[in-house]
């Protein structure tokens, strides 16, 4: 999809592809090694790696999902056909999905502010690695992100939170663009204009 173009083509034809629209092939064992691998390179004031990974894949997948279906039926008794396929598929609609837990906390030197956009700048690292691999992308973050009883069955230990879920594998579905802020809507210039 992306292979083979200039920094400058990818980043001007960037586009995250819908969770639901991705099939397998997902990346493998070793392409997720590198993935990762060029996901950490982010800013990190202090170095202090203020996230994490948890790898979702295979049967795990299946399982989780069969979980969070048991929580939200236990919200929401009358949840629709529709729905309870959602939750059961939360984590099967893409063959890799790939947990970044934040682990921002108060430091004496560096805010947590920091921190916290260290694990958003993972994320989307995470995205691009996976597309420089050919794959799709997709970061979500979803209810269970923001429940913590579901996050022991997810991985993620008590006080952690979820960064986003980014959801890897390939498409037969067309990418295509969606808008765009209009630059003059979201840039103020302070000195000379560009």
């Amino acid at each position: 999809m992306y292979e083979n173009i200039t920094l400058l083509d990818y980043l001007a034809t960037r586009r995250s592809v819908p969770a639901f629209q991705m099939c397998e092939p997902g990346p493998s064992g070793e392409q997720l090694q590198s993935i990762l691998s060029l996901a950490v390179r982010v800013p990190d004031h202090g170095k202090l790696a203020p996230w994490r990974f948890i790898v979702y894949r295979g049967q795990k997948r299946v399982d989780i999902g069969e979980a969070l279906l048991e929580m939200a039926l236990s919200k929401n008794p009358e949840l629709s056909e529709e729905m309870i396929k959602v939750e059961r598929t939360r984590f099967t609609r893409a063959p890799v999905v790939i947990g970044v837990i934040s682990r921002a906390g108060p430091h004496v030197k560096i805010p947590e502010w920091e921190q916290v956009m260290s694990a958003g700048a993972v994320c989307l690292n995470l995205l691009m690695a996976a597309n420089a691999h050919g794959f799709v992308a997709n970061w979500l973050s979803e209810w269970f992100a923001f429940d913590e009883a579901a996050h022991p069955l997810l991985g993620i230990e008590p006080g952690e939170k979820v960064a986003g879920f980014i959801h890897m594998g390939s498409t037969t579905f067309p990418i295509v663009e969606r808008p765009r802020p209009a630059l003059e809507d979201v840039v103020t210039w302070m000195g000379e204009e560009g």
